[in-house]
């Protein structure tokens, strides 16, 4: 039998590579997917929202000035969020939303008010049901690939808010839980790539997990925050929230 045409053997190899590329990304999981395995991995919806408040101590380290400290972070439905830090030879820093202002003060800026890109970051991210608000927040989500963060394979999620730049957000596929995102943080300075590893999932005692270390890199440095206490639905004063006198 005489074979009309043959497909020369570097592209019968490009096809096959093509139709395999195209077979990976048919079993690529959608947005919807990853993000309700990790909502099902955090505790659920009813779990999640069984917590009004939270209270959280911990540590930190700058790695590579060797400077160490504390923290406390206070968070109340539905939107309101304060971190305060005391960083040796610096002085307290603070950062706030009080549902509608957001603000941040140290040594070396003084008292600001946030706006602009930066204010609508702070909305999203100080949002208490931000993980179930996810699709909302964010509009336009695309699933990049398969990738590896250390040994793990990942789902990497391109998210696209809408106001804002892209973020990338990676997902353990054996656990469902997000290990690693990276945003681009806009500040005085002017724009800053933030990356962070999310580590250590514990449960809290309405149930539900949350991350208790996350490994951040700020530009050139590095800097490491342990939980070490977290308290839920505690009374919280709101006043904590608002942005002080000047």
């Amino acid at each position: 039998m005489r074979i009309p045409f043959r497909i020369p053997t570097a592209a019968a190899v490009a096809v096959a590579a093509l139709a395999a590329s195209f077979a990976q990304e048919a079993k690529l999981p959608t947005p919807d997917a990853i993000l309700a395995a990790y909502i099902q991995a955090t505790g659920g919806k009813a779990v999640i929202e069984k917590a009004t408040s939270r209270q959280a101590k911990g540590s930190f380290e700058m790695t590579a000035m060797g400077l160490k400290g504390g923290f406390e972070m206070f968070a109340k439905a539905p939107d309101k969020f304060l971190m305060k830090m005391d960083v040796p030879g610096f002085g307290p820093v603070q950062e706030g939303f009080d549902g509608t202002v957001a603000w941040s003060q140290n040594p070396a800026q003084g008292l600001r008010e946030k706006s602009g890109v930066e204010l609508a970051f702070t909305k999203r991210s100080s949002q208490f049901y931000r993980d179930l608000r996810l699709k909302e927040l964010y509009p336009k989500m695309e699933v990049k690939g398969v990738e590896k963060v250390g040994e793990k394979d990942v789902y990497h999620v391109e998210a696209i808010p809408a106001e804002g730049g892209p973020e990338q957000w990676y997902f353990d596929k054996a656990s469902g839980l997000m290990i690693r995102f990276i945003v681009d943080m806009e500040g005085p300075q002017g724009k800053v790539t933030i990356t962070t590893d999310v580590e250590d999932y514990k449960g809290l005692e309405t149930g539900g997990k949350i991350p208790m270390l996350l490994r951040q890199k700020i530009g050139s440095m590095e800097m490491h925050l342990r939980i070490e206490d977290v308290k839920v639905n505690v009374a919280i004063d709101e006043a904590i929230f608002r942005k002080p006198a000047a």
